[in-house]
């Protein structure tokens, strides 16, 4: 994961939010930090899963509590996938973080009603939110060309490599195929398709 505390690590597909709003939410920044860590901490010990290599990522800075992009985006590994809450919908960094804090405790109400497995599929969604890619899309796909790339030569290309990647795959996983989803979106972005 090469997500970083400061300045904001906000994962490549998901999208911004261009209009913030105010919210109802009345909890400072140092508690809200506190309510991210300490339901992370709950989540961890009602999954039986460690929550590893957490990094809350945004761009408040020693005395500037009030940036102008207020998102925040929380990087973490749990049950072996890479996961990002990122939230930027409020005009303050309190409350991306307290809504954050929310969507971590709506994860163990569901594991308190529908178990593990609804947790991880939920958590799946998340995973495609990967950090910004080491390598470019072509290495990733091992498309090497100079000349033009179609979208045949992309799918061609994911499909080969997604046998190999896919978590169910030996030797697969979910960050595996996180980078070829990621390069993908990519290719076919940059191509135009």
């Amino acid at each position: 994961m090469d997500a970083q505390a400061y300045p904001l690590t906000w994962p490549d597909t998901m999208p911004r939010t261009p209009n913030k709003v105010a919210s109802k939410f009345k909890t400072g920044l140092s508690a809200a930090l506190k309510n991210v860590r300490s339901s992370l901490g709950l989540f961890s010990s009602d999954s039986g899963k460690k929550v590893d290599n957490l990094v809350i990522s945004s761009n408040v800075t020693l005395g500037v509590e009030r940036p102008a992009d207020p998102g925040v985006a929380v990087w973490f590994v749990w049950d072996g996938m890479q996961v990002c809450i990122a939230v930027d919908r409020y005009a303050k960094v309190e409350d991306n973080l307290q809504a954050i804090h929310h969507i971590v405790e709506s994860r163990r109400t569901e594991m308190r009603h529908g178990g593990l497995h609804i947790v991880r599929a939920t958590f799946r969604g998340f995973t495609a939110l990967p950090a910004p890619a080491k390598k470019g899309w072509r290495e990733v796909l091992e498309i090497i060309t100079s000349g033009p790339v179609t979208t045949d030569n992309v799918e061609s290309a994911y499909r080969r490599l997604a046998k190999k990647a896919h978590p169910d795959a030996p030797g697969g996983s979910h960050d595996a195929m996180t980078e070829l989803n990621t390069a993908k979106t990519q290719a076919l972005k940059e191509i135009g398709a």
